[in-house]
């Protein structure tokens, strides 16, 4: 099991810095497109929800990073007390 979890994390951390900061790239041009002042009211709303999803992806990858770190931890820790 602890081996399932150190493969599926060293795939996932192989990804997951690429995929945020491509979102939060994603993420600083809709802010800048949000700061036009010819932008229409609809587009900025299309560009706001857009920006709501990104956000909840982010925080969803973070979240999984964070969880993993935890178990890693307490196997460090578990082996550390054997």
């Amino acid at each position: 099991m602890e081996q399932d979890v150190t493969q599926q994390m060293d795939e996932q951390e192989k990804k997951t810095p690429e995929r945020l900061q491509e979102k939060f790239a994603q993420l600083d041009q809709i802010l800048a497109d949000l700061q036009k002042k010819d932008i229409s009211l609809e587009e900025a709303f299309a560009r706001y929800q857009e920006g709501v999803e990104l956000v909840k992806q982010c925080n969803a990858a973070i979240d999984r990073v964070e969880k993993q770190v935890q178990v890693l931890q307490a196997d460090t820790e578990s082996e550390a007390a054997n």
